[in-house]
């Protein structure tokens, strides 16, 4: 059977570097300001003094200059190819109308067919969507395929539709919009990809995320998202040993099983390890879409209230069988009726193989993004990882936003970070890019700032677990991945910075503090306007990126 961790990398050439005259976010001092790499391994922390009296010629000194050092950051959740290609396909997030969008599709120069990302109806004056003639006609006669924001449906021309034999399958009308079994048949059609392309959209987005302090990445591949060879070119970055240096990828396959020698089979089958059986195995779809599945009706769309892709009996199969394989199993799940039946599924699981294996085993729910006090109890009680994005609630949690319009008064309890917390539920969280962007302190700020104040958590919570919680989430093989004390990995990230304070998330106190004797390491200020500018990014001691001015 394949085994759940992956290979050990390959180890850097030895190479000793000092940095000296910064911050360094670490439990082992909080007031630090300098660090020692040896090879793959922190060495030392401590202060400036005594980086004096252990630098000598034999190692690479790197003047700080104020700058931060802090754990690497680990993207919980995210897709490398779809991020590639919404990278290099036209930019669709600022388009606000159905005209605007036209455009966008008229100007392309691509060869082959127009492929966009990004657009979202509930940011127009008038939702109102182009005809899948008028995409036809804008591009040309090439074949469009223009994901929405959530990538759980898409705008696609009338040409596509015919060549991808969408007529017929669930989620298409005569309309552009397609959803559901339609969406993903459309979406497939235009991914199949030679190699080079594969891997070029791929390196895209490690070196995307390497650029913003990055150093690992869980991958959520799926049959019906890229399929085997996304999967096997994803995780060939990890393992193949004379790769260049990237972010770690921690690939998952989100591929149903239906007994312990059905999992046995698939792991077997994919030829290359995995983390688990989990990611976005999509027990329901999304709120933009409105096919995430609701126990009541959409605020705006009388009579709809999602789609429901698997019964708690096929889950409950699913964990069941996991379980007794000691591997993570897990859902893709946004509503409340989808939370519900995955909740159903591990009370039939668990029933069937017993609570402690259920927990032992570290399932994990992606999203969840409508969880009730009950639902946040019952989680708990599994030992049930959730994998958030906290910048959904940034992008759509505004008053009048989208969550609003799909779901009125609904929407003030959505992502319950602080309850989470509060019960004990392991959270952890990453961007699902290419839904937002990897831009990792944006999603930090988003925890501190949510729209619903009593589910707002403080700037360390929220840092942690962008960092450490993901290496834990994930099973990781070192116990240490994700902090800065002697032995660990040299895997972090160095930052510019305008200040350093300690936030808290509660608004009837001072938000900000840099007095040093709350003996807790510092973050960068996050209500500048700015975010901290990446100047290095390091796994297990190699570079994987250098801004010019971190050595000038």
């Amino acid at each position: 059977m394949t085994s759940t961790p992956s290979p050990e990398p390959s180890r850097p050439e030895r190479k000793v570097v000092l940095y000296r005259n910064g911050s360094v976010y670490t439990a082992a001092d909080p007031f630090a300001t300098a660090m020692l790499v040896d090879g793959d391994t922190v060495a030392w922390v401590g202060s400036e003094q005594a980086a004096s009296s252990i630098a000598d010629s034999s190692m690479e000194i790197i003047d700080l200059r104020g700058a931060l050092i802090a754990p690497g950051f680990v993207d919980s959740h995210m897709h490398l190819t779809e991020t590639g290609i919404a990278l290099g396909s036209l930019q669709l997030g600022d388009v606000r109308s159905a005209g605007q969008l036209l455009q966008a599709v008229a100007s392309s120069k691509a060869d082959g067919p127009v492929l966009g990302h990004g657009w979202d109806e509930s940011t127009w004056a008038d939702p109102a969507l182009p005809t899948p003639e008028e995409l036809q006609r804008a591009a040309g006669g090439r074949d469009v395929y223009l994901s929405r924001v959530d990538v759980h449906s898409a705008l696609v021309s009338s040409s596509l539709a015919a060549s991808a034999g969408l007529a017929g399958l669930d989620g298409f009308s005569t309309g552009s919009q397609v959803k559901r079994a339609a969406h993903t048949a459309a979406r497939q059609a235009t991914r199949q990809l030679p190699a080079e392309s594969l891997r070029a959209y791929q390196e895209q987005a490690l070196r995307e995320a390497a650029e913003n302090g990055y150093v690992a990445l869980a991958e959520m591949a799926a049959p019906h998202i890229g399929g085997a060879a996304d999967l096997h070119m994803a995780a060939s970055w990890t393992t193949d040993r004379d790769e260049q240096a990237v972010p770690e990828v921690l690939p998952y396959w989100g591929e149903l099983a239906t007994s312990e020698e059905h999992a046995r089979g698939v792991l077997d089958s994919l030829r290359v390890p995995v983390r688990g059986l989990a990611g976005d195995l999509n027990i329901d779809g999304s709120i933009g879409s409105r096919t995430a599945a609701l126990r009541s009706d959409y605020a705006d769309a009388h009579g709809e209230r999602g789609s429901l892709y698997l019964s708690a009996d096929q889950a409950a199969a699913h964990l069941a069988a996991c379980s007794l394989l000691g591997i993570q199993g897990g859902f893709h799940v946004i509503g409340d009726a989808g939370l519900d039946a995955a909740l159903a599924a591990f009370d039939l699981a668990a029933a069937e193989v017993g609570e402690q294996r259920i927990r032992a085993a570290g399932h994990r729910l992606e999203h969840v993004e409508m969880a009730d006090s009950d639902a946040v109890s019952r989680l708990a009680h599994y030992s049930v990882t959730v994998s958030a994005q906290p910048g959904f609630d940034g992008a759509w949690g505004a008053a009048g936003g989208l969550y609003e319009q799909r779901l009125g008064s609904r929407s003030r309890t959505m992502n319950s970070f602080a309850s989470f917390y509060s019960a004990g539920v392991p959270i952890c969280f990453g961007s699902d890019s290419p839904v937002t962007a990897l831009r990792p302190w944006s999603s930090v700020r988003a925890c501190l700032e949510h729209h619903n104040q009593d589910e707002r958590i403080s700037a360390r919570a929220a840092f942690l677990g962008h960092t450490r919680a993901g290496w834990r989430a994930a099973k990781y093989r070192n116990p240490m991945a994700g902090q800065l004390v002697p032995g660990a990995p040299a895997s972090f990230a160095v930052w510019e910075v305008e200040e350093l304070m300690v936030q808290v998330a509660d608004g009837r106190v001072q938000s900000w503090s840099t007095d040093p004797r709350a003996r807790t390491p510092l973050l960068p200020a996050l209500d500048t306007g700015r975010d901290p500018v990446c100047l290095q990014t390091v796994r297990d001691g190699r570079e994987l990126y250098a801004s010019p001015a971190l050595r000038s």
